[in-house]
């Protein structure tokens, strides 16, 4: 059989759809992803994107395979375990359909590395150069984390780049489309929770990932195709502990006037005035190196109207750096230090140590 007539065999169940056809799923063929995170939601909407066709998907993820991911991450097994989770994606991915195109880099994206993946593109029908990756078509936010999250809805709203971005917890989880023609996640999500929960913390149900990211790869194909409705600016929630679906539209939601900005260290100025909110017994070695420890309240309270800034040596007017682990105390800390005058805040999510 034909290379040509093997692809429309396998995607004939697909193309017979009138909203894909033929020129669908050329266009599928074409298309570049970018897929940030290749854990639980990262798992199935690889499997899905692939599957579907998708000609090129660049996978960042840092990590390497555990078996405690096993009970959500359904694309790896044990034999994995031990290996880069992007590698092992890659070869999971190939052997499924090897007319694939996959990229995987093994790298954390950060504020400041963020622009080299995504690239730029132009909107008419060509593409500008993105290095040796190509400019990206659709970015999938599956990383699980806040800072990733934000900075990519930043660095695509700059771009007018289509983010599908989604988060799960214990049974609940949502899945929306952000930027392109939309708002921004910034938009719906103007504050950060007040905890920072995950699932090594919350636990999670690995059946409530797979819908999520197969909600998420459903997203992205439509996306791609053009369908309308669109899925930019609307969000799909799932509560299994309820059992209820549910959706809205954000479309008219406006961004925010005073977003506090994640940084990367290499991006922070010289003069920068930068405070470590973390504890020693939680962090023993400063976020970066010069970075001075001080408590979230404990700063609040030095630089409140009662006190004076130098209380806490700091000047309102110089750039001001807040460190903490995953950037919701750096968050809350920056928001009660925009109400006292400091007005160039920038927060620095450190992870875990490792």
């Amino acid at each position: 059989m034909g290379r040509g007539l093997r692809l429309m065999s396998r995607y004939a169940r697909q193309m017979a759809l009138p909203e894909v056809g033929t020129a669908g799923q050329a266009r599928l063929a074409r298309a570049h992803v970018l897929v940030v995170g290749v854990g639980g939601l990262g798992a199935p909407v690889l499997q899905y994107l692939a599957g579907a066709g998708v000609g090129q998907l660049t996978l960042l993820d840092p990590d390497r395979v555990e078996e405690s991911n096993l009970h959500r991450q359904v694309l790896f097994t044990m034999a994995d375990i031990g290996q880069p989770k992007v590698s092992a994606a890659q070869a999971h991915l190939m052997a499924r359909n090897p007319g694939l195109t996959v990229h995987p880099l093994a790298e954390v994206l950060s504020a400041a590395n963020v622009a080299r993946y995504l690239g730029d593109r132009d909107l008419g029908d060509g593409y500008l150069s993105n290095g040796d990756l190509g400019a990206v078509d659709l970015v999938v936010d599956a990383a699980d984390s806040f800072a990733t999250s934000y900075i990519l809805s930043d660095a695509c709203l700059a771009r007018g780049l289509p983010l599908i971005s989604a988060s799960v917890l214990a049974q609940r989880g949502y899945v929306g489309g952000f930027c392109g023609a939309a708002p921004s996640l910034r938009a719906l999500f103007p504050e950060l929770p007040e905890s920072a929960a995950s699932c090594a913390s919350a636990g999670v149900m690995g059946p409530v990932v797979g819908a999520i990211g197969a909600l998420q790869a459903q997203m992205a194909l439509k996306t791609l195709l053009g369908h309308s409705p669109a899925p930019l600016g609307r969000v799909m929630q799932i509560d299994m502990a309820d059992l209820t679906l549910s959706s809205f539209d954000f479309s008219s939601a406006c961004e925010p006037a005073d977003p506090l900005r994640f940084i990367s260290p290499e991006l922070i100025p010289a003069q920068a005035q930068v405070i470590d909110l973390r504890p020693v017994e939680e962090a023993p070695q400063p976020a970066v190196s010069g970075a001075r420890r001080c408590l979230p309240d404990d700063l609040i309270a030095a630089n409140s109207i009662a006190a004076p800034p130098a209380a806490a040596g700091l000047e309102p007017g110089l750039p001001t750096v807040l460190c903490c682990r995953s950037g919701v105390r750096a968050w809350r800390t920056g928001r009660a230090l925009q109400a006292q005058g400091f007005n160039q805040i920038e927060i620095l999510a450190v992870g875990d140590p490792v």
